[in-house]
């Protein structure tokens, strides 16, 4: 019997949801726990063997895309032709609120590129675009040599800008152990402009004890600068990542719409799970139980206090800091942190204890946090005693000078007594080439005015942004400013 799946909010009668809400009083609850509420969209796959899937909700991508090495011809239901076979297809419902997803074999190349399997991969592209909320696939995966089963979502902008400019969210990546994960463990992942491919910010999951070939749930909490990976409950996070952590110069590419993805890839020569072999199962077959987006419903924004002001010294490369509390309502979740300050040729940044991200904070099941902001400033430049500044042409003359004397002591240490006949014409050259290094382009011997280089001494802001999981990115959900004085 197929695992029960736990619909019955779909499918219960009034009677039954009645009792459920009345033993729902008395059941033990987490206190002010997030709230998803039912899903904004879903696929339950429900309905007899043989019934369509739903066309309003996804549609295919075919044939061979040419990507990662893989060997799959990808056929959409009811497809004939290049080994499609419409009485054997790659994606079906079972009859029993499942999704099926099959790869077959057509032959043994192992070539990339060769269609030697047939497989499906399903889009919701054309069909469902989302912003932000949590998506959730259950699904239970095949394992084997070759096998590359995924739940995934791209930028909808992808046709205008290209992969990986687009943003790539992968929920769900399993592959076999010989190649990194295997049956108890999955990779998430985020690619973008500067880190994609095997760069992508990337985090393995271990299953404590089931692994991916039973029922699992894989899916993230998506909001504005912010991703959290979890499996099997929202509450299990076990990586996130911020715009704060993509690499130097690099875009955050995920506060825009994006559509969702599933698709049983079989990898050939030279891919990420490498070739099949005669013990890859035939059909491979990937279950998926349901596909839900969730909104988040609205969370209040977290409570900064009064932070202390900063004082810091012009040059103080190294940085200064001030810690500060934040407050919210224990259970709901993460809150991104990022800062800014309007001080020239300075910057700022933020660091907290959350274990998983060091940009944020947990409410999850806390009502306090402590966050640190650090300023570092850029020098002006070196002053030497009284104001007096050397230029860069002073300073060539001096160098000049300095080796003219030099040369002078070694002639004099060569020539010994003949040398103090010549001291005198020769100390006099000296203080004529002196006279003219030091005195041409005069007024040098007074300060100029600052290279301008560095941070100027004043009264500056740091501002500190918060971004919780319900915002919509537009603008920041909590602000709070804090002085800073510069001297």
């Amino acid at each position: 019997m197929p695992e029960h799946k736990n619909k019955f909010v779909f499918h219960s009668g009034l009677i039954l949801s009645v009792l459920l809400g009345v033993l729902s009083l008395f059941a033990p609850r987490q206190a002010d726990a997030q709230n998803w509420g039912t899903p904004l969209w879903s696929d339950e796959f429900t309905g007899p063997l043989g019934t369509p899937i739903d066309a309003t909700k996804w549609n295919y991508d075919t044939g061979i895309l040419n990507v990662n090495n893989e060997v799959e011809f990808y056929c959409a239901p009811g497809a004939t032709g290049n080994n499609c076979n419409s009485a054997q297809p790659n994606a079906y419902l079972d009859g029993n609120d499942h999704l099926i997803i099959q790869a077959i074999k057509i032959n043994p190349n192992t070539t990339p590129y060769s269609g030697s399997w047939t497989s499906a991969r399903l889009v919701t592209n054309g069909a469902k675009q989302f912003q932000y909320g949590r998506a959730e696939a259950r699904m239970m995966l095949p394992v084997g040599p070759g096998i590359w089963p995924a739940f995934w979502a791209l930028g909808t902008n992808i046709s205008t800008v290209s992969w990986p400019a687009c943003g790539e969210i992968d929920y769900m990546e399993n592959v076999p152990a010989a190649s990194g994960l295997g049956i108890n463990k999955i990779s998430s992942t985020l690619h973008g402009t500067g880190y994609s491919g095997s760069n992508g910010l990337s985090q393995k999951y271990t299953f404590p004890t089931s692994g991916v070939t039973g029922y699992h749930n894989y899916g993230a909490i998506w909001s504005p600068n912010m991703i959290q990976f979890y499996v099997d409950d929202p509450s299990n996070v076990f990586f996130v990542r911020t715009a704060s952590d993509v690499p130097a110069g690099q875009s955050w590419a995920f506060n825009h719409p994006f559509f969702l993805l599933m698709n049983l890839a079989i990898g050939g020569d030279g891919s990420w799970p490498g070739p099949t072999d005669v013990t890859t199962p035939n059909p491979a077959i990937m279950t998926v139980d349901y596909v839900r987006i969730y909104q988040a419903a609205a969370v209040p924004a977290p409570s900064f206090g009064n932070p202390p002001s900063i004082t810091i010294k012009a040059d103080a490369s190294s940085g200064n800091s001030s810690s500060f509390s934040i407050g919210n309502t224990s259970g709901t979740g993460r809150v991104y942190l990022t800062c800014s300050t309007n001080a020239p040729k300075s910057t700022c940044a933020i660091s907290t204890t959350d274990s998983l991200n060091p940009f944020t904070v947990d409410f999850s099941s806390n009502s306090t946090a402590t966050a640190k902001v650090v300023v570092a400033t850029t020098a002006n430049g070196l002053l030497p005693p009284n104001g007096f500044r050397l230029s860069p042409i002073d300073a060539a003359r001096i160098a000049i000078f300095a080796l003219m004397a030099l040369l002078f002591a070694l002639m004099a240490m060569k020539l010994g007594r003949k040398m103090l006949q010549l001291a005198p014409a020769v100390g006099i050259g000296l203080l004529v080439v002196a006279f003219i290094l030091l005195g041409c382009g005069g007024g040098n011997n007074t300060a100029p005015p600052p290279p301008g280089n560095g941070t100027t001494p004043g009264s500056y802001t740091i501002t500190v942004d918060a971004y919780t999981v319900s915002g919509d990115g537009t603008n920041a959900d909590a602000t709070v400013t804090i002085p800073l004085t510069v001297n």
